[in-house]
């Protein structure tokens, strides 16, 4: 019965509204031949774009209109754009419509302007790479973090003010977080990015996972006719090297699409941490350098045929696989109370970490009519897995290193398995009085993982039943969706959406023999408003209610060992927690934009940096312990100084009020955030640019924890060469080696915890990007449609 109305509610639409039309048709050609895959746009009389449709192999073209009076558009590259007044009262034949060539020569096209680095929309911001030099070579994540009001920090992506974000690629979500989510970023070339959506408040059609809103990012397309291959070698030099090897390659003939990519990455990084513990019988100080091994290969294959002009069948296909190894070498200093030298503890490990994840696409896309009602059918596989096997030996030494005894010996076993389905239904259906859409999803994940400790201290490895654990994690989650946007007049702008979300999950532990159910069902509203007063002042309003869902490795409620003192564990008993959306926002001219947003989350889970002061143990554990209301004004300005000098600056004021859900040995505090940032490109010539950016965060107290301040100074060359086919680019990145996370320091439970971090953010690179193919581009092309996101799984 469910399924039957479902169906009726996505399917009757389709009957309704049904109203006399006639035909308009025609014919585009030059002055000697039929043009293909011409654009034609039909407008209103407010000058809204109500239909559309492209041109034949003969340049004919047909479109059903009732009547009234409208104007046709008519564009294609390369040739002058044409639009004529028309009115409809039965059904008419425009005859041939001669465009006229541009004075561009085609076989070699230039582009002389250029985008704007910053695009405000009603529901997101745009940010074009086009102008950045410093993401020449570079990678995905490295583009992430140089949008405005993006922070990468901690293995996390951060709208400011915002939170956590999930990330988008052409609108399908990318079913990882944390480090592998990363990981998998870094193998994707900056240079294959079109542009970076920000959308603070997604709207219904998108999953309502994410307290921070979804990072969306739009890859390159291959122009028709045509085919183009880009290779990117670069090379990273930390304290160590990095070698990276990237190869795009774009074919686009007639009705078929096809696009294919290769990604590899190896070399090392070098990490150190820094933690001192100030337990009740002494300061406990760990040190630790580690050597990462950084080896990476993914791949990309995407396919899509046209049927006809209104049917669309696609398939993708994403493999990427990761070894992260780590040699550590950790020094433990413990003091009395008189801050004297107590003993040494030396532990060494090495850990052996693999993980892989597999993404299946296919989709359908039909248009249903000349109305431009659409709908589109996605069904999804993700499957993901990873390894982590840490073997570890602490000694006791005096603090003359004379050996004492064995503090610790042990081998940790974790894996982890996570598939996911999904099924999903989008339709647009647009009406006379305002645009229409919805759909439904239904998503089936499963989760195993096992986490098993060895005891190895007297040298024969020994399994402990009561540090080991297998735990299955089932979620299921049905949606229904609808969003309606509807333009008053040339001021007035209003868009609104309801996702309705029906969640259920299980946990169950073997060694316990616990299980743990949580169902719940979910409104998530969205809104939107735009005034636009005038040329130069546009208002905006929006609201959006999130969710953000643990991820699986969270819920497993036994220990990962990360050093012979410090051990991480998960919580069975997490639950999601919730955010309600805020912001006011306005542009002027376009060039200076300003946010004022509020978030407040409720049920807040986040990470606890407890101890235990009998066995001066440092624990890592997370908990459902806050509520949190975020407050902040952000401001973005963009300037040219002439010709030659383009300068995008943000700066964003931040603030909360944090309480305590759950009885917690410490005490809440807040302070203001100051976070700035300025890009600044220069052009050195035809060819050449430099660009010099720098980023600031000041020192701040948020709930918990108090962290210190973080900065970056960039300098970046490009060089192009051979008519723009390749590129030659330089970056030194932190060249202060400021930008690592430092002082990040929390009290509980009466001790004090100062934790550092520095993961090789200082370094130079080095990069040669060659493109080739057919440069010959003689028709426009047209966009491929909707590309959605799969459901939430997670991962490390």
């Amino acid at each position: 019965m469910k399924k039957a109305t479902l169906l009726i509610f996505l399917v009757l639409p389709l009957f309704c509204l049904a109203q006399t039309s006639f035909k308009l048709k025609g014919k585009i050609a030059n002055e000697t031949i039929p043009l293909e895959w011409a654009d034609i746009s039909i407008s209103n009389s407010a000058g809204k774009i109500i239909d559309g449709t492209t041109s034949k192999q003969d340049g004919s073209f047909d479109i059903n209109l009732k009547k009234g009076s409208y104007k046709i558009g008519v564009s294609l590259l390369g040739f002058t754009d044409y639009d004529k007044e028309i009115t409809i009262e039965n059904d008419a034949d425009l005859g041939i419509i001669i465009l006229k060539e541009s004075t561009t020569n085609l076989t070699v096209v230039v582009i002389q302007s250029k985008k704007k680095t910053i695009e405000q929309k009603t529901d997101r911001l745009v940010y074009n790479l086009e102008n950045n030099v410093t993401t020449v070579g570079g990678d995905a994540l490295s583009a992430i973090n140089s949008a405005p009001g993006v922070v990468v920090q901690n293995n996390t992506i951060n709208i400011l003010g915002k939170g956590t974000s999930r990330v988008m690629i052409d609108g399908r979500m990318i079913e990882l977080v944390g480090e592998e989510l990363n990981n998998f970023l870094k193998s994707i070339s900056a240079s294959d990015i079109k542009n970076i959506e920000i959308i603070s408040n997604p709207p219904a059609k998108y999953d309502a996972e994410g307290l921070g809103g979804i990072i969306n990012i739009i890859m390159k397309k291959g122009v028709r006719d045509s085919w183009k291959n880009t290779s990117t070698v670069s090379f990273d030099q930390n304290k160590y090297g990095i070698y990276t090897l990237r190869d795009n390659f774009f074919y686009n003939k007639n009705k078929f699409r096809f696009s294919t990519s290769i990604n590899a990455k190896t070399g090392y990084l070098n990490a150190t941490d820094d933690l001192r513990m100030y337990f009740p019988d002494g300061l406990s100080q760990m040190s630790s350098v580690t050597k990462v091994t950084n080896e990476n290969i993914s791949g990309k294959l995407a396919l899509d045929y046209d049927f006809s002009e209104r049917i669309t069948i696609g398939f993708q296909y994403l493999n990427d696989r990761n070894n992260p190894d780590f040699k550590s070498d950790i020094r433990i200093e413990n003091y009395n109370t008189q801050n004297e030298l107590d003993y040494i503890t030396l532990n060494n490990s090495f850990t052996d970490r693999g993980s892989k994840n597999q993404t299946y696409n296919a989709h359908l896309i039909t248009k249903l009519d000349s109305l431009k009602r659409k709908l589109a059918f996605d069904v999804d596989y993700f499957n993901y897995s990873s390894k982590f096997d840490r073997n570890f030996i602490a000694n006791n030494y005096t603090p003359d290193l004379t050996f004492v005894d064995i503090n610790q010996s042990g081998r940790n076993i974790s894996n982890q398995d996570i598939d996911n389905w999904s099924f999903k239904a989008d339709m647009e259906h647009p009406l006379q009085v305002l645009n229409l859409s919805y759909g439904a999803k239904m998503s089936f994940t499963n989760s195993v993982s096992d986490v098993l400790y060895f005891n190895t201290i007297t040298g024969v490895p020994e399994l402990d039943a009561n540090q080991s654990n297998r735990f299955k994690y089932t979620e299921n989650n049905q949606a229904i969706y609808v969003n309606a946007d509807k333009k008053l007049n040339e001021k007035w702008n209003f868009q609104m959406g309801l996702r309705l979300e029906n969640t259920q999950t299980n946990g169950f532990s073997e060694t316990m023999n616990q299980e743990i159910d949580n169902n719940y069902l979910k409104l998530f509203p969205t809104f939107y408003a735009s005034y636009k007063k005038n040329e130069n002042n546009t208002f905006s309003l929006n609201y959006g209610k999130r969710i953000n869902r643990p991820r699986f490795d969270l819920l497993n409620p036994f220990r990962i060992y990360i050093n012979s003192s410090s051990y991480s564990e998960g919580n069975p008993f997490l639950r999601p927690s919730f955010s309600d959306n805020f912001e006011l926002g306005h542009s002027y001219k376009e060039i200076l934009r300003t946010s004022i947003f509020v978030n407040a989350i409720t049920n807040g889970y986040g990470v606890l940096f407890t101890s235990n002061p009998e066995t001066n143990t440092q624990i890592v554990t997370r908990e459902n312990y806050f509520k949190n209301l975020n407050y902040g004004i952000g401001q973005s300005y963009s300037a040219s100084f002439g010709d030659w000098w383009s300068s995008e600056n943000s700066l964003y004021l931040l603030g909360a009020k944090t309480e305590f859900i759950k009885a917690i040995n410490a005490t809440p505090s807040n302070s203001l955030q100051i976070d700035f940032s300025t890009n600044n490109t220069f052009l050195l010539g035809k060819t050449t640019k430099m660009q010099i950016d720098f980023t600031y965060t000041t020192p701040f107290k948020s709930g918990l924890y108090e962290v210190g301040y973080a900065s970056s100074f960039d300098i970046g060359f490009k060089q192009d060469l051979f008519n723009k086919t390749m590129q030659i680019a330089f970056l030194a990145n932190d060249i202060f080696n400021t930008s690592y996370l430092k002082d990040f320091t929390s009290v509980i439970n009466g001790v004090k915890q100062v934790y550092e971090e520095k993961q090789s953010n200082r370094f130079v690179r080095l990069s040669v990007v060659y493109n080739f193919g057919n440069k010959k581009i003689n028709v426009q092309q047209r966009d491929f449609g909707n590309k959605e996101e799969n459901k939430r799984t997670g991962g490390n």
